[in-house]
């Protein structure tokens, strides 16, 4: 009957296995975005009982966080076909949240630090359901954005990379602003991406959700830390 039907209607069978494929992908996404947050939480954790990475010093931490960001990430690419490429995605979640450590030990240093945080978690996760919502919604082919937003993200910084020696307070908040627009709209884009077919391997796009989504937090913590911290 199946074989019948499909002889029929030939487009029929191609577009159910795609769309099945697709949901197959999204699902398996958003599982190992939920996973990865264990060793994000695990890393920040240790980072801020240590505090190796304030240790280091901005010029250290900086380099430590680009050699290792980035090699991570080149590995990731290199393995997400294989039964090695989640482990390596998880390890790179670990990496991140011991960077994140800095900035969470100077938030945690406000008597409603711990409130800080979890606003930020709220927020972050508030922009995502609704990125999520929308990209389900949107029916307009995205893909041209691409080109764009990666240009804005490399000018971002390279801004942010200069205020570390500038360090103008105005700047970082513009910046963080910015931060978080650029990143929802890459938000957006990543998850219409493997929505539309444009990403099947759900390792790489765990990996470009989860970087959306620390980018969105780290800035937001930076905001609330500025305009909300309680040094009393």
């Amino acid at each position: 009957m199946d074989q019948r039907l499909q002889t029929a209607y030939p487009g029929q069978g191609t577009a159910g296995s795609l769309s099945a494929q697709r949901n197959r992908v999204l699902r398996n996404t958003y599982w190992l975005l939920a996973l990865s947050l264990i060793p994000t939480v695990l890393g920040a954790w240790v980072g801020v009982s240590t505090g190796i990475v304030a240790a280091m010093g901005t010029g250290m931490s900086l380099a430590v966080f680009f050699i290792g960001a980035f090699g991570l990430m080149f590995a990731i690419e290199k393995t997400k076909n294989s039964a090695a490429g989640v482990p390596v995605l998880l390890a790179f979640t670990f990496f991140m949240g011991l960077m994140l450590s800095r900035l969470l030990a100077m938030v945690l240093g406000f008597s409603n630090g711990a409130q800080l945080v979890m606003t930020a978690f709220g927020g972050t996760a508030a922009v995502f359901a609704s990125v999520a919502m929308l990209a389900t919604v949107v029916k307009r082919d995205l893909s041209n954005m691409g080109k764009f937003l990666f240009v804005g993200v490399i000018l971002l910084l390279v801004a942010m990379v200069v205020n570390i020696f500038v360090q103008s307070s105005a700047l970082m908040m513009t910046l963080s602003v910015i931060a978080i627009g650029l990143f929802s709209a890459f938000l957006l884009y990543d998850i219409k991406r493997v929505i539309d077919g444009g990403e099947t391997n759900y390792i790489s796009a765990t990996l470009a959700i989860y970087l959306d989504l620390y980018n969105i937090f780290q800035n937001l913590l930076m905001l609330l830390g500025i305009f909300g911290g309680d040094r009393e």
